[in-house]
């Protein structure tokens, strides 16, 4: 499947300013693909269907991960999460790709894991730094994602958790052991130079 036969299946499915974005992920993420140096044709389907599911209604979605996907952790952490793994189960099921990579490029995209592949470091990285994006603290992660992907992650887990955390919302767990494992990885790579 190219590139606008994927586009043509999304747009059906989201909003245009929801398309507007999804655009905006998949420029971002082939320019991050070829700077670091992962698969472009993988990278490009998984930002094209990363938001497949972000309009599906929410009890059928819970109800998916209630009786068809194995990991039910999203349950119990708001709505929002519901996307991403239920995104990744119908691209598979309905669209007909069954690559597990660029699945779980579109299953982790707002959560984030640990051992995260580059090509779900990519997405997850797109998805938060793409140009129609405007908050604070944006443009910085944008810098950081210049020269080195995994200081951009950290900052966007910082700057995601403290959101979260300044409105009382609850923290998914895997989002927490990201942050922990790059910052480790981190002072790691920092002791051995």
């Amino acid at each position: 499947m190219n590139r606008e036969q994927a586009l043509a299946i999304v747009k059906l499915n989201l909003t245009d300013h929801r398309y507007t974005h999804t655009l905006g992920v998949v420029d971002t993420a082939v320019e991050l693909a070829d700077r670091f140096g992962a698969n472009r044709e993988k990278v490009e389907l998984a930002a094209v269907f990363h938001d497949y599911a972000k309009f599906r209604d929410k009890e059928e979605m819970k109800r998916l991960v209630e009786e068809k996907l194995s990991d039910k952790s999203c349950l119990g952490f708001g709505d929002e999460l519901l996307h991403a793994p239920c995104g990744a189960y119908f691209v598979e099921h309905e669209v007909g790709l069954t690559d597990q990579e660029i699945l779980n490029g579109i299953r982790y995209h707002t959560t984030g894991r640990p051992d995260m592949t580059l090509l779900e470091k990519i997405v997850f990285l797109a998805d938060y730094i793409e140009p129609g994006r405007k908050f604070k603290g944006v443009e910085d992660v944008r810098k950081l994602a210049k020269k080195d992907l995994d200081e951009a992650i950290i900052q966007v887990l910082e700057n995601t958790i403290a959101f979260l955390m300044k409105r009382r919302q609850l923290v998914f767990p895997d989002t927490l052991a990201t942050y922990n494992q790059l910052i480790t990885n981190k002072r790691r790579s920092d002791i051995s130079e």
